[in-house]
């Protein structure tokens, strides 16, 4: 399996502490309970990472969508500010991610304008309100782009757990460029190279957050996840410390274990989601996207499929990257560090009813 890493779940899962003090209490906080970020590179299954929990029972089951960093407090600005609070929850209310809360609008309105303070805040009590209306001790929170913003959650939530699900950057590349490009950060490029230099820049960003707070973030592969799940989601269970029963899993099998979402939905089924790329790209193509992010697939432990001599680096692939990451560094700091931020959303319900739902493979 090409799927060695420093930090990956097999070298995580016996390292982590039991608790963790919590800033908005004083308190140990069992790990057990601790709640749970799912992150990843789109297309890289973290959506069948998601339903792999779902499906173990004790999480709270939400199906819906909850963009507080990424699109909810760039668009209304701080949450600690209470008139940006109401015309957050003025709108928030009306999407599809209230509805499939569950909860009560006028309650949780009053809630949210009375103690929330921060994004993390918001997450608290959206989240916890449903974990409370399901009877259960923990939830799991899915949204690939909160791998960019884990230092703010981690300063809003300090007894989160991050799980980053990393993918083979070519099948990643394959798959966006299929769909038409990337579309996180509305960067519309499209193609082989911008989509895998996309998936390069992310799980650098990810990994650079996350190995800073090693004992509470786990990298798990998805090509482990695929074909070796028994022993992924086992230890995965035992960095969480919750019970990730395989059969139990496999018996549930909600969401996308029992319809995936991949972006060959339309072919045959019955071939292996790994290394698509080796079959679906053609030799010229393969030893385009190796030059320009082979040494990055490399560190991850991923093999190239030609000689390190044979790939080309040249001026051309250099210029490139150096372009696209100044080009999405720029883009995630106008949106999260300045008021040209929030008008890079367009209309309030139009970002509340946006669901993500391309990630499982």
């Amino acid at each position: 399996m090409e799927t060695s890493s420093p930090a990956a779940i097999s070298s995580q899962a016996t390292s982590a502490p039991d608790s963790k003090i919590s800033l908005e209490c004083g308190s140990s906080v069992k790990r057990k309970v601790r709640p749970v970020f799912v992150i990843g590179c789109h297309r890289s299954g973290t959506n069948l990472l998601y339903d792999t929990l779902l499906s173990a029972g004790g999480f709270a089951i939400y199906r819906g969508y909850l963009p507080v960093y990424k699109m909810l407090v760039p668009r209304f600005g701080s949450l600690a500010n209470r008139s940006n609070r109401s015309r957050m929850m003025n709108a928030w209310v009306r999407s599809k991610g209230f509805r499939r809360s569950g909860l009560d609008a006028e309650q949780l309105t009053a809630r949210v304008r009375d103690e929330c303070r921060s994004g993390g805040d918001f997450v608290r009590i959206v989240m916890g309100e449903i974990a409370r209306s399901q009877n259960v001790a923990r939830w799991v929170l899915y949204d690939p782009d909160n791998l960019l913003y884990i230092p703010r959650i981690r300063a809003d939530i300090p007894d989160a757990l991050f799980v980053h699900i990393i993918r083979d950057g070519r099948d990643v590349a394959l798959s966006l460029s299929k769909m038409g490009g990337s579309k996180p950060l509305r960067n519309r490029a499209a193609g082989l190279l911008p989509t895998a230099l996309y998936w390069e820049w992310m799980v650098r960003r990810g990994r650079q957050h996350g190995l800073r707070i090693a004992d509470d973030y786990i990298e798990v592969r998805y090509e482990e996840l695929v074909s070796d799940p028994r022993v992924t989601v086992r230890k995965l269970g035992e960095f969480l410390d919750h019970d990730l029963d395989y059969d139990s899993i496999q018996k549930a099998s909600l969401g996308r274990l029992r319809e995936p979402n991949s972006s060959f939905s339309r072919e045959n089924e019955q071939h292996s989601p790994l290394n698509r790329w080796s079959a679906k790209l053609s030799r010229s193509e393969i030893m385009s996207v190796e030059a320009m992010v082979g040494e990055f697939l490399e560190e991850l432990g991923y093999s190239l499929s030609s000689p390190r001599g044979a790939l080309k680096s040249g001026l051309a692939e250099k210029a490139m990257r150096a372009f696209y990451f100044s080009l999405l560094n720029t883009k995630l700091w106008l949106k999260t560090q300045t008021p040209a931020g929030r008008l890079a959303d367009l209309e309030a319900l139009e970002i509340c009813d946006h669901i993500e739902s391309t990630e499982a493979e």
